[in-house]
């Protein structure tokens, strides 16, 4: 799991330096691009609204999920802008990194004062 940790520390710093650039109150868009902008400046490879199909039994259903971003293909990002974090956001990211298979999630909420405290990291 050091790549995961390495590539948490990079969100986490990441998503403080454009908290403390853009504020609270924007879209989850302008945090979006502008954190995958900082991602692949410093060399990460970042998937925005990467498709996630949900498998049942020997079918493949491409239901419409997508996960917000996808670094280097082993840490799942999910960026709000939300008065607060909820049990259904903790159970997106559960659900996302089990089909996915990614041991390494993280809840962004840019909805805060303290970017800090919109940070919530998950493991599966």
């Amino acid at each position: 799991m050091k790549e995961e940790n390495e590539i948490s520390r990079a969100v986490v710093d990441g998503a403080i330096k454009v908290h403390r650039a853009l504020g609270p109150g924007l879209l989850e868009s302008a945090y979006q691009a502008s954190l995958a902008h900082l991602l692949m400046k410093e060399g990460y490879k970042v998937e925005l609204e990467k498709p996630q199909p949900v498998k049942f039994q020997e079918v493949e259903l491409d239901t419409g999920y997508r996960l917000d971003m996808l670094i280097n293909e082993k840490v799942i990002i999910e960026l709000k802008a939300v008065e607060s974090l909820n049990d259904i956001h903790m159970a997106q990211i559960l659900t996302y990194l089990k089909l996915s298979k990614c041991k390494l999630g993280m809840i962004l909420n840019f909805n805060v004062r303290l970017m800090k405290s919109g940070i919530k990291r998950v493991v599966l």
